[in-house]
């Protein structure tokens, strides 16, 4: 069953680990890997990456990605986004805080921020507009 508005942009909003889409190079399938992102219901989509970054190649090629997050208790339930990039500006060191907070317990996000200020190398926040969703709530299956 669809989720109603409300529902998937609700769960789209809760820390799930993404599933990050976008096209490919020529010969090759789309890339996809596992991201952080942030999102508020009703807003728009943000997601870090390295500046050089295979993700960020592609991503500006594509000028769009995807995101598709889920989750299997306590019912299956999963929200695809899709939609044009609107922005890529240099990440911070608050921006980097903020999607460490909110994915890692409280008392290990000041040692990922150091690990990552110091290992990541130069990072850009690229903001996505949710224009298309797909959703379902397969309920107890």
């Amino acid at each position: 069953m669809a989720l109603t508005r409300e529902e998937r942009e609700t769960f789209l909003a809760e820390p799930h680990i993404a599933a990050f889409a976008v096209d490919g190079e020529p010969g090759r399938a789309p890339l996809s890997v596992p991201i952080w992102y942030q999102y508020a219901a009703g807003g728009d989509v943000w997601i870090m990456t390295g500046l050089d970054s295979r993700k960020n190649r592609r991503i500006r090629a594509a000028g769009r990605f995807s995101l598709m997050v889920d989750r299997v208790e306590p019912t299956i339930r999963y929200v695809s986004v899709e939609g044009p990039v609107l922005d890529t500006v240099p990440a911070t060191e608050k921006d980097l805080r903020e999607l460490a907070a909110r994915y890692l317990p409280a008392e290990k996000v000041d040692g990922y921020v150091a690990f990552a200020s110091a290992n990541h190398g130069e990072q850009v926040i690229v903001t996505m507009r949710p224009e298309r969703w797909v959703s379902s709530d397969l309920g107890s299956v």
